[in-house]
């Protein structure tokens, strides 16, 4: 690798970059993706929202749009905020499709929102954190930016609390996407939140069945790493085979939740 190509190869790329790198040429896989449009955490969003009287909602870290586009029809505005611009095109595209004339978009950092003190009723982050530089800051980021009385709410993939999954989720998932930061573990999220100023009201826990071959394509994971994913599942003891109810095709289990937070 020369030094040019070395330069504006992701892995020499902040990490900001690098998950841009990886999600950007992925857009519309992500649009189109079962998993990130459909689930029982979506609605349950839409049954939160039906008649809370919610003017402006934050979908942070955006992905796709899926939190966008449940949320629309149930708001008056919705703000799709993520780091890759080709991410937010892609939801613009798709909004347009489906008829939906509420959803603004904007590109930045979730730890370092541009947007004023108490702007939203409710700020809604869906499998985007795991991805942040830095998980405190962009709490208190969405601390900032919501409204004394409205709501924080994030669905993510959690880690189990005993050390031996911990280990085997956060190398499975950093082999598929080098982008990959921490699946927090809910005690983790909850005291990250408190530091931040919010509190737990509420919380929903599900288990996320994930189809390996989509899994891996969508992030057009390499080869050597696929490989490298499926010899850690065929490796495993048998007790992380059964918590992640791992399949012979390498499909597998993981731990979700949603979490309900308030301002304190």
């Amino acid at each position: 690798m020369t030094a040019s190509s070395a330069a504006s190869h992701p892995a020499y790329q902040g990490h900001e970059g690098l998950v841009s790198a990886h999600f950007s040429p992925q857009a519309q896989a992500y649009v189109a993706s079962e998993v990130h449009a459909k689930g029982a955490d979506l609605a349950d969003l839409a049954a939160r929202l039906s008649g809370a009287g919610v003017d402006r909602l934050l979908d942070l870290g955006c992905g796709g749009g899926h939190v966008s586009f449940t949320a629309a029809p149930l708001v008056r505005h919705v703000m799709a905020y993520d780091l890759s611009s080709s991410m937010l095109q892609a939801v613009v595209d798709e909004a347009q499709g489906r008829g939906l004339d509420n959803i603004a978009t904007e590109q930045g950092r979730a730890e370092d929102l541009p947007f004023a003190d108490a702007s939203f009723d409710w700020v809604v982050s869906r499998y985007s954190a795991h991805h942040w530089h830095d998980l405190g800051a962009g709490l208190r980021q969405a601390r900032r930016v919501v409204k004394p009385q409205g709501k924080v709410i994030f669905m993510d993939v959690v880690a189990p609390p005993h050390p031996l999954f911990d280990t085997f989720v956060q190398s499975i998932e950093l082999l598929r996407d080098t982008s990959h930061v921490r699946d927090y573990s809910v005690p983790e999220w909850v005291s990250a939140a408190e530091k931040a100023g919010l509190v737990l009201e509420g919380m929903e826990t599900r288990r996320l069945r994930l189809e390996f071959a989509s899994w891996i394509a969508r992030m057009r994971t390499p080869p050597v790493l696929a490989d490298a994913i499926r010899a850690l599942e065929e490796g495993a003891p048998k007790e992380v085979r059964a918590y992640f109810e791992i399949e012979p095709d390498g499909t597998f289990t993981l731990d979700t939740a949603t979490l309900v937070f308030r301002p304190l």
